[in-house]
């Protein structure tokens, strides 16, 4: 593992790594979101490019880009989630697997320096993996050396003002966690009986940590009117209507990016220097 020990968060997560596939796919709004992500990383990175991917989970979306002609370094915090992340990917020649928290990236860049590993094309993080971590800035040190210059940034993370949330909590009796988004600093939460936090990072606070290296040139809302899935499995029950959700999606998202239940944040490397390299 590269880092530092393994993370409340990392921890929580790793709890269900076992049966996350079987929960969270057959969701229809999940399914929904993930459709336009991909849109959106098949747009940014065209086939041949080497990609870095950050938080990566059970590794679906590696594997959907490596079946559709790139080549993937999957990293995620969680040794579970690796290691099942390892097993769907095995069939792929041009996929890697690293158990490695954000928070440690410019180590872990470090590392790869040594290993002669050259620069990527383009990195990504799905589904709101970031919002487990506090402060960015060490995160972003470490992309700097990573990415070559003009190489793209795709990182999805939860929006901070969510009415699709705020109904569906409310209409699920829960109305103490509609506004949980619009708190800043760390914000309790729990999985599988573990407790965590995450960190509703602002548009303008992702900007800030990013900088100089990288530059926000897009936002895009991911889940606008496709609900969240608090809203499951209910909604499942109705495929059209998610359907008609979808398109509206596709139509609104770039002006609405700020009411989305994710924001994917469109960032470009600058000419900026990498700083100095930190110890692997």
């Amino acid at each position: 593992m590269s880092g530092a020990e393994i993370s409340p968060a990392a921890r929580a997560f790793d709890t269900i790594a076992g049966i996350f596939d079987a929960r969270f796919t057959p969701w229809l709004s999940v399914a929904a979101q993930r459709r336009a992500v991909r849109t959106a990383l098949a747009r940014a990175f065209p086939r041949g490019s080497r990609l870095l991917e950050v938080a990566g989970g059970t590794g679906d979306d590696a594997a959907w880009l490596l079946d559709h002609g790139r080549s993937v370094l999957m990293t995620d915090a969680g040794p579970a989630m690796t290691q099942v992340a390892s097993a769907k990917l095995a069939r792929f020649p041009d996929a890697r697997v690293e158990t490695v928290q954000a928070e440690g990236m410019e180590a872990f860049a470090a590392r790869l320096a040594t290993e002669g590993v050259g620069k990527f094309d383009g990195v990504y993080s799905n589904f709101a993996g970031l919002n487990c971590v506090t402060d960015l800035s060490p995160f972003a040190r470490g992309l700097a050396s990573l990415v070559r210059p003009r190489g793209q940034a795709l990182l999805v993370i939860f929006g901070t003002f969510s009415p699709g949330e705020m109904i569906t909590e409310c209409l699920r009796g829960r109305p103490q966690n509609a506004l949980r988004r619009v708190k800043k600093g760390d914000v309790p939460a729990r999985l599988s009986g573990q407790h965590f936090t995450v960190r509703y990072h602002r548009r303008a606070d992702l900007a800030r940590a990013m900088a100089p290296w990288f530059t926000l040139v897009e936002t895009r809302a991911i889940g606008l009117f496709v609900p969240p899935s608090a809203a499951e499995p209910w909604i499942s029950n109705y495929p059209r209507l998610i359907g008609l959700f979808e398109a509206l999606d596709k139509i609104l998202a770039r002006p609405l990016a700020i009411f989305g239940d994710h924001i994917l944040y469109r960032l470009v490397r600058t000419g900026e220097p990498a700083p100095p390299a930190a110890q692997p």
